[in-house]
This record gives structure tokens, sequence and C-alpha cells, in this order.
């Protein structure tokens, strides 16, 4: 192998080459030996991202054996596993095997961590046929190897949590980073004389609020400063997990994907809100999301089933004045900011604790 690497992973790029980054590239290198500024991880625990599996599920009807055969083709054809109608792919947790003597990740063999990069942009092979998973689950024991890139990013697995535990907040620990500080926006402008966004501080609607991304958004909405905390979930057993947990000020049942439903059911608990956060793993919830904005406020667009050009196009054919964001997944710190959220706060421990129980004995 040659000693020249991209702290990028433009390197291991095998289609097209030259052309593009790992997370554009069709095809990556997954072999094992590593350039001397990369870190190679023996796999545990494979995560798929929300979108991604609900389509690999709704594709195959359920059919567990279809869909881990399908996933590892994926990963087979590709050298990662980026779902390629989602493009998306999800995370992992494994031990350090080796790392190169240029990497400045601050590894060391034999640390047990979860990478805080997508699984569509990782060097990845699978070597155990991914018998250990009945497909039923975004969880995915696996046996194998990760590369990891001069410029990805890793977390030591913390010692007081379970392995899956930390797993399930990592993969989602870009939102409520960025929640936090889009509310901590809000607030500072609310404190000046002229720019109140609300007159009781900000105000923030969650779409998916049940959810691990989206409970964990009402959480740090609350820390930043939130005052109006609108959950909105799809039925009354989601609206029932929230129930008592003080997560958010108000629960609404409703369809993320119809706008004026969505209208009308927020009319009810105050209308739009200065933020609005995506956490629903399904598509057409572009336009209902920008219509829970105010005049002048943000939305946040955390899930990857979100069609951007959609978004876009229907700002402008609502007139909309709002700003869109897309959660890209990193914040400096977001990982130690979602694990003291899950520490601090017993309700949103208690969901994510929960969700592993019920995963656990599907």
């Amino acid at each position: 192998m040659s000693t020249t690497s991209s702290p990028f992973g433009v390197h291991r790029v095998l289609e097209p080459v030259g052309e593009s980054l790992p997370q554009a590239a069709r095809v990556l290198d997954p072999r094992p030996e590593i350039w001397p500024d990369e870190v190679r991880i023996d796999i545990e625990t494979l995560n798929l991202d929300a979108a991604s599996y609900r389509q690999l599920h709704d594709k195959h009807e359920g059919d567990g054996a279809a869909i881990r055969s399908e996933v590892l083709a994926i990963v087979g054809e590709r050298g990662k596993m980026q779902n390629p109608v989602t493009g998306s792919g999800g995370m992992l947790i494994g031990t350090v095997a080796e790392v190169g003597p240029d990497s400045t990740l601050g590894l060391t063999a034999g640390d047990r961590v979860a990478t805080l990069v997508s699984l569509s942009l990782t060097p990845l092979a699978i070597t155990d046929g991914l018998a250990s998973w009945d497909g039923l689950g975004e969880r995915v024991p696996a046996q194998g190897h990760a590369i990891l890139f001069g410029r990805s990013i890793a977390a030591t697995l913390p010692d007081d949590l379970s392995p899956e535990l930390a797993l399930m907040v990592m993969d989602v620990c870009g939102a409520p980073a960025l929640v936090s500080r889009t509310v901590k926006g809000y607030a500072a402008r609310s404190r000046s004389a002229d720019t109140s966004p609300s007159v009781d501080g900000p105000s923030v609607v969650v779409l998916g609020g049940a959810g691990k991304s989206g409970s964990l958004s009402l959480v740090a909405a609350a820390d930043a400063g939130a005052t109006r905390r609108v959950a909105v979930v799809r039925d009354q057993a989601e609206a029932d997990l929230l129930d008592g947990t003080g997560l958010a000020t108000h629960v609404v049942i409703a369809d993320a994907r119809n706008p004026l439903g969505l209208t009308e059911a927020l009319a009810t608990v105050g209308g739009p809100a200065d933020l609005t956060v995506v956490c629903v793993d399904v598509t057409g919830c572009e336009q209902p999301a920008i219509l829970a904005t105010s005049e002048g406020g943000t939305v946040i667009f955390f899930s990857m089933a979100t069609n951007f050009a959609a978004a876009a196009l229907g700002a402008e054919g609502l007139a909309a004045d709002v700003t869109m964001l897309v959660g890209n997944g990193y914040v400096p710190g977001h990982a130690a900011y979602a694990l003291e959220l899950i520490r601090g706060n017993a309700a949103v421990r208690g969901l994510f604790e929960g969700r592993l129980t019920q995963e656990d004995h599907a």
C-alpha cells in the first residue's frame, strides 16, 4: 500500500476514482491494512439509521432474512453500508484493533469506541454473514472491521452506561447539540430590547417527539431555555410514552405529513413555533414543518428521509420567511452533551432503556 493518504479518505475511493469523497463515492476499499493516519476497528455492533432501516423493512415487507441479505449485499458491493435509496448509513461500536503512527484521533488499541461518522462513508467489511442478526431491528450484531480516516470522529464508550445505550444515544447526538445551539441563539436575542422571538421565550415543535432524536431534542430545548415545547406524535401509544415525563409542555397527535391537519392541531397549543425540529423517518414532512414555524423562525431537518428540494421549493411556494438547517450530525462536543442529558434526565433515559428492552424482546 502507498504511504500517501488523504485525511478525508479519498485514497479509499475505488469508484469513481479521483472524483469524489467517500460519502458520495459508490465503492470504497475496505481492506484491513491501514495507512499511517488511519485506525482499524473490530466491529461489535452496527446501528442502521432509522430512515434506512424503515426503507429496507418496507421494501421487504418485514422479512428479516431478506433485509439481512440486502444489507450484506450492499456492504459487499460498496465496501460500506450506504442504503442506495436513502443514501444514509448509521454508525457502529467496536474495539480499536490498530492505530496508525500518524493518527490524530487519540485512540489506543483496545479502546471500545463508537464511531461518530456515518457508515455511508466508512470502509466496512463483514465476515460473519450477520449470522447473529434476525434482520428485525436497527441494532445489528456483526463481526468484521471498519476503517477510520485522519479526519474521522470516534468516542470512547463510557463506563457508566451499557454499550447498547451509549450507541443509541451517540447515534442521534447531533440533534440535541444543534437544537441547544439554536434555542440559545433565540434566547439570547429575546434578552435584547427589540428582537424577542416570543413573549415567554423560545418555543419549539418537535415532529417525532417520542423517538430517539426527538426526545433528546426536547430535553436539549428545555436545557437551553425553551418554554413551550410541543411534541408531535403519530398515535396515542407514542403520546402515552411522553405522558407524565415533563419532556414536552404539550403533546399533539397528528400526521406530520399533513400540512393542514398539523397546522390545525398546533393551533390548539399556541400555533407555530420559533424552532421546528423534524425527527421523523418518513417522507413528506417538509411543507408541514415549514407551516409549523413562525415567520422568521428556523426549521432543522434531522431526518434522512427529507427531500431538500421539496423543502426549499415548498418554502418558496408558501412565501415562508424561515431559515432551514440541515442537521449534519456534527457539533463540537455533541457526544458528551447527549450523554450528559441522558445521565441527568431520568425520563428520557427511561424512554431509551424502554426502547432497548423492546428491541431485545422483539
